[in-house]
């Protein structure tokens, strides 16, 4: 724990705003999963293991994928991997450690909501968190579908914290990307990065949110 870049930093928050993927759960099967399919229903039977992450990454930061599949048609990949991906959220996705009781600490600090940039219903995510043994602890429930504009764009953000009946200057918002952070910081929000996910310390660092942890895990300790 060092809770850097303000090292001694302590959050004051009546709402936390908790992102899914990379975050919550650990997603690496699913978008293996997605790849390996995607691949192989276009005849590419072999793929470099570093586009496993890459590929989502460049996705959730709406950046262009052409380069990284050898000549295959980025939308019809798209399609595909994108139907596969969710599919497997359902089974392949896991609980960061000691999650469950982690929230159950967050549920004594402040109300929590829950965003993921994912395509799909809210009821196909309250299920998958119900799976999990963790819905109860979330108040609301956003999804890319919910929002005209997704992350980086701070509509969900705002919808949350209005629905919470909470000024987002008064909300956490907790993910392990960029584009997490870009959107709490546009909605006002104070901002605490993961490093459980895709993106890197350094990638992290250049967003400045007000703290960097290396899961959700050590949050609790940093909330008033």
């Amino acid at each position: 724990m060092d809770g850097s870049p303000k090292n001694s930093a302590r959050l004051k928050v009546k709402g936390i705003l908790l992102d899914l993927d990379g975050t919550l759960v650990d997603s690496k099967a699913a978008y293996l999963e997605a790849a390996k399919t995607a691949f192989s229903a276009l005849g590419c039977r072999t793929f470099d293991a570093t586009l496993v992450k890459e590929i989502p990454k460049r996705l959730e930061q709406k950046l262009p994928i052409d380069d990284l599949l050898q000549g295959i048609n980025a939308d019809k990949f798209l399609t595909i991997y994108l139907k596969a991906y969710y599919r497997a959220t359902a089974t392949k996705t896991r609980l960061m450690p000691n999650i469950t009781e982690t929230l159950e600490k967050l549920s004594e600090k402040g109300r929590l909501a829950l965003i993921t940039m994912r395509h799909v219903p809210e009821k196909m995510v309250i299920q998958e968190l119900e799976n999990l043994g963790i819905a109860r602890n979330f108040a609301y429930v956003v999804t890319a579908l919910d929002t005209r504009n997704p992350k980086p764009s701070p509509e969900a953000y705002a919808k949350c914290s209005e629905h919470l009946n909470i000024e987002s200057c008064e909300c956490a918002v907790v993910g392990d990307s960029v584009a997490d952070i870009r959107a709490g910081k546009a909605a006002g929000a104070k901002t605490v990065a993961v490093l459980s996910g895709l993106f890197s310390r350094e990638e992290l660092e250049k967003e400045e949110p007000d703290l960097i942890l290396e899961s959700v895990e050590e949050l609790p300790a940093f909330l008033d």
